[in-house]
């Protein structure tokens, strides 16, 4: 006889999930993830590829559930949809398990790389270098990157879309035994988690929605929104005296950085940050705007842009090209499963006159457009049903977060969702930007949120404490990694 001892030591578990009468097979196990002291429980669950073919191709999604600290197993877990789209959840358990340590407390946190991400069938593109979509330029990639990166990719493309990620997320809730959970969602994870709310009302408790991406506000048009932001970095800094005496041109200086570059782009010599070795990157306009556009992302990186503005504008373009070397080997976007939601469930919609509007701005002009406008035509083509655009009504107690400093989820889109959800409190963080909770108190609301359930009910007062933004001001105020930068090279052609 097998003592329940070892069974408890082992901790495997290999069943079959007869809920879909498609034999996927589901383990747990002991484990231990980077950056994660304790053990934690690793978990694969197959599942078919497309779920209206049930003797069609399987794949498996891969999850960790982390624990609730206090080994509790009688509160309703939090389940953390990635954002992206194309991030994978498993490969950012670290930085979590920080953000949510309140919430970790009393309840396991159960994390899902979606499918196209991560350890479940990954699409990713081997081109693809950049930390984020935002701070891609058509630089990253050729036309012949994309068909190379399309001929790698296996798998029905059809099939790794919202709908079927969510489909994924609800078979991992019912593998582990849970009847409800609560999920929090961050950027494009706000739009996993509005897709949820709409085919499983049922299995929600509760939804926390960070940095709204609307189901119906396309992926892509980022122009005036990065304008709006970077605007208001330019106004803040006026505001602040040791930043208006410092840097009192500061648009014009960064309207004359744009132009010299557009003509004539820069070579930078710097040291790879993995290998050492000296690395050449180009400079250039599109990249100007994409190193920019990423650090107005969050409050800490937002203070350096106008020193690095002001010292590009002199001619010393070693600070940018430091931020550019931080950016490169971050946790990652799988890029085939970027281009493969957004080309055809956000392209498609977005009209000539969308993106001659978002191009009429102060900071990129189209620049944002330029990547998936390569991209996209060359993608394989499906196409959502109208409802997948339909605004969603779910009747479940919904916390929103919006950070007024957004670059690319500002707070209209928070008040978008918010207008058809009957249960929901839309909460605007006046000196947050991108992703509320990971930079501020609102991951203690979010906890007090999840035991008490009244969106409208919660104690907002630490919010107040959230400073004003404030800025660098010279090249001895602690900027780091700019030392094994090199010689600047001349513009090219």
């Amino acid at each position: 006889m097998i003592k329940s001892g070892m069974i408890i030591s082992l901790f495997i578990l290999l069943v079959s999930i007869d809920a879909y009468s498609q034999h996927q097979q589901f383990t747990l196990e002991d484990c231990h993830v980077d950056g994660i002291k304790s053990q934690v429980k690793c978990g694969k669950l197959q599942v078919l590829e497309n779920y209206n073919k049930a003797d069609g191709e399987h794949i498996t999604i891969n999850f960790v559930v982390l624990p609730a600290i206090d080994n509790s197993d009688d509160k309703t877990p939090l389940m953390f949809l990635a954002g992206g789209p194309g991030q994978a959840a498993v490969e950012l358990a670290s930085g979590l398990t920080n953000v949510f340590y309140e919430v970790r407390k009393t309840r396991d946190l159960i994390l899902v790389d979606q499918r196209g991400t991560g350890g479940s069938h990954p699409l990713q593109c081997e081109e693809a270098s950049e930390q984020n979509i935002y701070a891609l330029t058509p630089e990253n990639f050729s036309i012949q990157d994309i068909n190379d990166c399309l001929k790698n990719l296996t798998g029905d493309l059809s099939q790794y879309n919202s709908e079927n990620g969510i489909r994924d997320f609800d078979a991992v809730r019912e593998a582990l035994g849970h009847q409800k959970i609560n999920i929090y969602g961050g950027s494009y994870g706000t739009r996993a988690g509005l897709v949820y709310m709409r085919m499983f009302p049922e299995s929600l408790r509760s939804v926390v929605l960070d940095s709204v991406g609307p189901i119906e506000v396309p992926i892509g048009l980022f122009g005036q929104s990065s304008a709006r932001s970077f605007n208001l970095l330019l106004q803040n800094c006026q505001k602040e005296l040791s930043c208006q005496q410092a840097f009192p041109q500061l648009e014009q200086e960064f309207q004359t950085l744009l132009a010299r570059l557009a003509e004539a782009p820069t070579q930078v010599n710097i040291a790879h940050p993995r290998l050492g070795t000296q690395t050449q990157f180009v400079i250039s306009k599109a990249k100007l705007l994409g190193i920019i556009r990423s650090q107005l992302y969050s409050v800490s990186t937002r203070s350096l842009v106008p020193l690095v503005i002001h010292q590009a504008y002199l001619g010393n373009y070693m600070p940018l090209a430091g931020l550019i070397a931080q950016t490169e080997g971050g946790q990652g976007i799988y890029i085939g499963l970027l281009f493969n939601i957004t080309c055809n469930e956000d392209y498609p919609r977005i009209s000539p006159a969308d993106f001659e509007q978002d191009t009429d701005n102060n900071f990129g002009g189209d620049d944002s457009h330029s990547s998936f406008k390569m991209a996209c035509p060359l993608w394989p083509q499906y196409r959502p049903g109208e409802a997948f655009y339909q605004p969603v009504t779910a009747d479940i107690p919904t916390l929103i977060l919006s950070g007024d400093l957004d670059p690319v989820t500002p707070p209209s889109n928070g008040e978008y969702s918010a207008k058809s959800l009957p249960n929901n409190h839309h909460i605007v963080v006046k000196n947050a930007a991108h992703t509320v909770a990971m930079s501020t108190c609102a991951s203690d609301i979010i906890n007090e949120f999840l035991t008490a359930l009244n969106p409208k009910a919660l104690d907002e007062s630490c919010l107040d404490d959230v400073p004003n933004e404030s800025f660098m001001t010279n090249l001895n105020g602690g900027i780091t990694n700019f030392e094994p930068l090199t010689e600047i090279q001349g513009g090219t052609d």
